[in-house]
């Protein structure tokens, strides 16, 4: 299974962001380029309907304005050993801790910060079954993870 690792720039949170306007044509490319970061601007234009100097130009112009934050590799973690996707929803008692702790460990694919009865949805590909259970007990033992609930992941549609 792949597994799409992104980077996206932190904001503060207490600063208003003006929501871009997007017209049919950059919403094109924006799906375009979502599935295929890498393809020539040649071949994005003619999905697109325009030469390639202007489709270069709009992509351009979506970094930016902020819209596009960067490009990334599709990652087959099976390849990598890693068999077991899932979803760890989890409650810590110390969030620097938690978040400096998970983004060392390389079986986290993801970390986001939730509302709700848990304060982060994370991501992993572990090395099965007992490489999942040696992470959770990780989280509880060395991150103050105090709650958890775990979600293995069967296939992606997308």
């Amino acid at each position: 299974m792949a597994a799409m690792i992104t980077e996206i720039p932190a904001r503060n949170a207490h600063m208003a962001v003006e929501p871009v306007v997007l017209d049919a044509v950059d919403r094109e490319i924006l799906s375009v380029l979502s599935k295929d970061g890498r393809i020539p601007w040649q071949t994005l234009g003619d999905r697109v309907h325009l030469s390639a100097n202007a489709a270069a130009d709009r992509a351009r112009r979506l970094m930016r304005r902020g819209v596009i934050t960067g490009y990334g590799a599709r990652v087959d973690q099976a390849a990598l050993g890693r068999t077991l996707e899932a979803v760890v929803e989890v409650r810590a008692l110390d969030s620097r801790r938690f978040e400096a702790g998970a983004l060392e460990r390389n079986e986290v694919t993801s970390l986001t910060v939730v509302t709700g009865r848990f304060d982060y949805q994370v991501q992993v590909a572990c090395e099965g079954t007992a490489g999942l259970d040696e992470l959770l007990r990780w989280f509880k033992s060395e991150l103050s993870v105090v709650e958890s609930l775990t979600t293995v992941i069967l296939g992606r549609l997308r």
